[in-house]
Order: C-alpha cells, then structure tokens, then sequence
C-alpha cells in the first residue's frame, strides 16, 4: 500500500517537473523578447535624437537670438511673442519653413485685426473670447487660408482678448515679434547654422531603404524555406511604411530648401538632384515589391514551384537597395547597385526558364520591375533602365544556363488564387 501510494506521488513530481520545465523555457523566450524589443526601443530613441539634434540646437539659437533682436533692438520689454514664433516656425515640417514665416505673420495680422475691431465695440469677457476665435476661423476658412494660419489667427486673437486689458500696445507688438522670429529662424536655418543637408538625407533615406532590404532578405528566405508565416510577416511590415517614406520625402523637401536659401550650401544642389529624383522611384520599388512580397505568399499557397534561382533574384534585389544606401552616402555614383539589380533580373529570368507558375511568373515580373525602379532611383533614365533589364532578363549565356534558346515557362493551367 505505500508502495502504491509512493508511485503516484513520483508520477506527480514528473508532471510538475516537466510543467516546470516548459515554464521556465517560456519565461526565458519572453525575458529574451522583452530584451530585444528594449534594445530595439532604446535604438530607435538614440537615432530619433540623432536626427533631432541639430533642429534642437537651431532652435535653441533662433529663440534666444530673436529674443536679442526684439528686446535689444526694437526696445520691446517682453519680447515673449519673437522666440515662440521662432520656435513655431522652425517646429514645421523641414521645406516648409519659408512658407511657415509667411503664414504666421498672414496669421497674426489677421488675429490682431479681428480681435482688436471687435474689442472696441464689444470689450472684453468670456463670450466676447468665443466670438472673437470664431469669428477668426471663419474669416481665414473663408479666404482659403491653410490648417497653419487658421491657427495662428485663432491664438492670436485669444491673446489680443485676454491681455489687451492688461498690456499695452499689444498688437502691434504681437506683429513685429511674429516678424522678428520668423525671420530669425530662417537666419539661422539659412546662413548661420543650416544642416548639412546630404548628412540628413542620409539618415533620413536609411529607415525607408532598410525596411526594404530586410523584408526583401526575408522574402527570399522564406521562399527557400517555404515558409508563408515569414513571408506574410515581411508583407505586413513593408505595407507599414508610410513613416518611413514620410521621413525620407520630408528630408528632401527639407535639403531643397536648404540649398535654396544657404549660400554655404549651393554647391551641393547637383548632389541633392540625385535624392531629389530617387524619391519617387524608390516609393515605386516599395510598392511593386510589395506586390512581389504578396505573390510569393499565393506562391506558397497554391504549392507552386521555386526554382533555386527565384529566392537568389530577391536577395540580389535586397542587396542592390542596400548598395544603392550605402553609394549615395558616399557621394559615389551607385554603379554597383545598379550591377547587382540586373543580376537580380538575370537570375529572375533563369527561375522563369526553369518553370514557374502563375504566381510565380508574377514573383518574376515583379523582381524585373522593381529592379527597373531601383535603376532609375540610381540615376539612370526609364528607358535606358527598360532596356537594361530587358537585356538582362533574356541573355542566353549566364553562368549554368543550357546553350541555345531559353526553354518555353510552363504557363497556369487555372485562374490565380489570392
């Protein structure tokens, strides 16, 4: 009988024991993740600072130096109004600070008008506020002014209500440090201090062309893994890119503006047409490979064939991207990219001899398109890439091909799914 009880009792420390077991291996893969997503978090931060480093700092000198400029100069004893429109103008989107000056000043003046026509025949209290900051919006709406100067009326006018009673001559103050700190900033985003604007183009373009390495490196894997799981995953991460591409068409926007109105920085005008005309065509390569990405999915779906070549014409088009990164960092003309996205295209149209499927010969299509994106990006007309490609797809004699004519692509015997 205590023997039999004593059994029992062994069998039930197994059980926890290996209950135990698989705990601590969850817990372990769990802390393991928590750790990777807090030095990925920290990461991102750290490069978030990097790029906001020398807005900081240009912000930092523009608020001080219209401070100096309106109290030392023009004499005015609070100048709180030159550093905020200082700072305002130069928290806007990079390319749109020149415009930002103009529509804060159009702002302010109309905020001034409107609140001080209708505290003279109204005063001043609680629904005069309302009727003032209504009353601004309105009339800016009505004359088409954007999202900025709607604002700037409206903040104006609440200032005018609120303080008029207590300060003096507000508004034409309000008018003239609106003026001073717009200025001011595009002094020093223009010639005292402005942004070497190849440097943030490069960080700026690295996030966007990163992303599509890697989910294009993870395409390919998943390919010669036949996995679906890994490449739905590459397909959901590259369809979540509109921050990246916000950032890089942002930069751009940004450096032509800078080299517009630096002196320091004319000579770079002939290198930023280079990112200038690559924004397009890489918002293309991100979009067809994202077509590319989804056909592999029904690729797996359907149990198609993949020939060895297939996942090699995708790893070829993730390295050209990071090439295409790296060359233009260096100021180096890409040629290297651009050799290493017609091997893409050679290799594409060596899996298409082999024999592929519906989806298949979509996958291959879009290797070819997408490299015809990422040569054009490198500075190369769309013809001249069209015919690059096209060449390179139907060469005869690369390395393992058979001799002689490309054998005929067996083509779908039924609809496509997905």
């Amino acid at each position: 009988m205590a023997r039999d009880r004593r059994f029992p009792l062994l069998r039930r420390n197994r059980v926890r024991e290996s209950l135990s077991d698989v705990d601590t291996a969850r817990i372990a893969e769990t802390v393991a993740q928590l750790h990777r997503q807090s030095k990925a978090t920290l990461h991102d931060r750290l490069h978030r600072v990097r790029m906001a480093l020398g807005l900081a700092v240009q912000a930092g000198l523009a608020a001080g130096l219209s401070w100096v400029a309106a109290h030392d100069l023009l004499g005015n004893p609070q100048p709180v109004f030159a550093p905020i429109s200082a700072v305002g103008t130069l928290a806007v989107s990079v390319g749109q600070r020149f415009r930002r000056t103009v529509e804060l000043i159009v702002g302010v003046a109309v905020g001034v008008a409107i609140g001080d026509l209708l505290i003279h025949f109204l005063g001043t209290g609680p629904w005069q506020l309302g009727l003032v900051v209504t009353a601004a919006i309105l009339l800016t709406i009505f004359a088409g002014g954007s999202v900025a100067i709607v604002i700037q009326a409206a903040a104006t006018a609440v200032l005018i209500v609120t303080l008029s009673p207590s300060v003096a001559n507000l508004e034409p103050t309000r008018f003239i440090d609106a003026a001073v700190g717009g200025t001011i900033a595009l002094l020093v985003t223009a010639v005292l201090l402005p942004l070497n604007p190849l440097r943030v183009l490069n960080r700026a373009a690295r996030p966007a062309l990163d992303l599509l390495a890697e989910q294009l490196d993870a395409t390919a894997d998943g390919l010669r893994e036949r996995n679906q799981e890994r490449i739905q995953a590459a397909l959901d991460r590259l369809r979540d890119n509109k921050q990246e591409l916000a950032t890089l068409t942002e930069a751009i926007e940004g450096a032509k503006e800078t080299a517009l109105l630096s002196p320091a920085r004319w000579h770079r005008r002939s290198e930023l047409t280079h990112y200038a005309d690559a924004a397009d065509p890489i918002d293309r390569a991100m979009r067809n490979s994202g077509t590319l990405i989804r056909r592999a999915v029904t690729l797996i779906e359907d149990d198609e064939p993949v020939p060895e070549p297939m996942p090699h014409a995708i790893a070829h088009l993730a390295e050209s991207v990071r090439l295409l990164k790296r060359e233009f960092a260096q100021g180096e003309e890409p040629e290297q990219a651009r050799e290493r996205s017609l091997r893409a295209v050679s290799e594409a149209g060596r899996a298409y001899a082999e024999g592929v499927g519906f989806s298949g010969s979509v996958v291959v299509a879009q290797v070819r398109t997408t490299a015809s994106d990422l040569m054009v990006a490198s500075g190369i007309s769309q013809e001249e890439a069209n015919r690059l490609v096209r060449q390179s797809f139907g060469e005869t004699e690369r390395p393992g091909a058979p001799a002689g004519p490309e054998p005929t692509a067996k083509r779908p015997a039924a609809p496509p799914v997905g």
